[in-house]
């Protein structure tokens, strides 16, 4: 039987105690955090980092952290993603659940609560490091203040890992708030990719989680994360992506939307060396009233480095999607290769999309371009399908699948691939048959 919930006062009444494990600059920076949250103003609507944004949505006076109250055992049968993965975590309400590792010994692999005490000064050098400068500063910084657990992964130079790292974050219970946080970083040459998953315990219960991750890919490495939000549509999320590649490494951050009410989503990457690369990918499909904000940033530091941002939406019903992306260009970093591209497909009348890509060139000789397309299937597309006896439902979910599988197989495994689709596939067998 799981253990008895219980939970404090909203998570907005008073300052989080650090626990008495964690090390003192840990805990210092918890101190520091819950400040500068209270300094920090909450979000206006006529900030530009929050234009389109529903404001309304803020409202966390509600939720409230927990302690304890998941199932591990029924939480840890539900986590089910790849057949064979070679780490797996399973957490309920940032309680670690359930962990199993076949992963080399050189590589550190922990829950991050675990990860702070044996390997402090290692987790501090890389915690956090970047400036949240989409417009979530306020909830970054409580998160830090809140922060309990989540993973921490170090893979040293020159390993490689074979396979794919799974973690499990599950919300459980009524106006319940998780802080999920992954840190990765990798050394010289080596290689890992991670597959984070978010997701409910029950399709009713209203819930929230504050979400971070770190990403620091080391000179020559290459590094893959995947996150799949898949809350119940009572959920709001606030999702943060923080990615510095170093010289001659390859990161590719990837985000599907298919659950919550709200999700806010903001991804910077910082292109740090020469011959840097990062991918930032994105498949989203809002239905009924669910609404994705998503604002990014490619931030060009060295010179010679490449990035690629291709975002797909698939809208239906009275559904919302706001794109807010900018390729900055520093002085100095010139022969950049950048680029930016956000797609929307309406499959309703209804629906809305609002785009704002954008570009700041501070260099020469760059490759810069950056566009946004917005439109809906054609008549010729859905008659062609009819005429080979599909149903109209059937072929209009057919196109939209085929409109994001562009984006899918640029993460460049199979079975990570097959994995993404199936969550699709399940959202869009969601939708047609009419749940909530």
């Amino acid at each position: 039987m799981p253990a008895v919930l219980e939970q404090s006062a909203s998570l907005l009444d008073s300052a989080p105690v650090t626990p008495a494990t964690f090390p003192a600059w840990f805990a210092e920076r918890q101190r520091a955090a819950w400040q500068r949250f209270l300094e920090t103003p909450q979000p206006k609507r006529g900030d530009e980092t929050w234009r389109f944004s529903s404001i309304k949505e803020l409202d966390f006076a509600e939720f409230r952290p927990t302690n304890g109250g998941a199932d591990a055992t029924l939480l840890t049968a539900r986590s089910s993603g790849l057949e064979a993965p070679v780490a797996k975590f399973v957490f309920g309400n940032d309680e670690l659940l359930h962990s199993e590792s076949n992963l080399p010994a050189e590589v550190i692999c922990l829950p991050l609560a675990e990860a702070l005490v044996s390997h402090s000064d290692l987790v501090e050098k890389h915690f956090m490091k970047q400036e949240t400068r989409l417009g979530s500063a306020k909830w970054t910084a409580l998160h830090e203040a809140n922060l309990r657990n989540g993973l921490f992964v170090h893979v040293p130079a020159n390993v490689e890992v074979e396979g794919t790292i799974e973690v499990f974050h599950w919300i459980a219970g009524g106006n319940t708030v998780i802080f999920p946080h992954t840190l990765i970083v990798t050394g010289a040459n080596a290689k890992v990719r991670v597959v984070d998953y978010f997701q409910s315990a029950d399709e009713s219960s209203a819930g929230l989680a504050i979400a971070v991750n770190d990403l620091s890919a080391g000179p020559g490495s290459k590094l893959d994360y995947v996150a799949i939000q898949a809350f119940n549509e009572n959920t709001k999320v606030i999702q943060v992506n923080e990615t510095g590649v170093a010289k001659d490494a390859s990161a590719i951050g990837f985000i599907l939307n298919t659950g919550a009410t709200w999700a806010r989503n903001e991804s910077l990457s910082r292109l740090e060396g020469e011959g840097s690369r990062s991918d930032m990918l994105s498949v989203s499909i809002p239905a009924r009233d669910q609404e994705y904000d998503q604002r990014t940033f490619q931030h060009h530091v060295s010179p010679g480095a490449y990035s690629d941002l291709l975002y797909k939406n698939s809208l239906y019903d009275k559904s919302r999607t706001i794109f807010s992306g900018l390729i900055f260009v520093d002085e100095g970093a010139h022969r950049t290769d950048a680029y930016q591209t956000c797609r929307n497909l309406f499959m309703s009348d209804d629906a809305e999309a609002n785009s704002m890509p954008g570009l700041e060139i501070n260099a020469d000789d760059v490759k810069c371009s950056h566009g946004s397309t917005s439109c809906q299937i054609s008549d010729e597309e859905i008659f062609y399908l009819r005429a080979r006896g599909i149903c109209p439902t059937r072929a209009r979910q057919l196109i939209a699948r085929g409109f994001s599988v562009e984006v899918i197989e640029r993460l460049g495994d199979e079975k990570v691939e097959e994995l993404v689709l199936r969550f699709v596939d399940d959202k869009f067998a969601h939708i047609a048959g009419g749940g909530a």
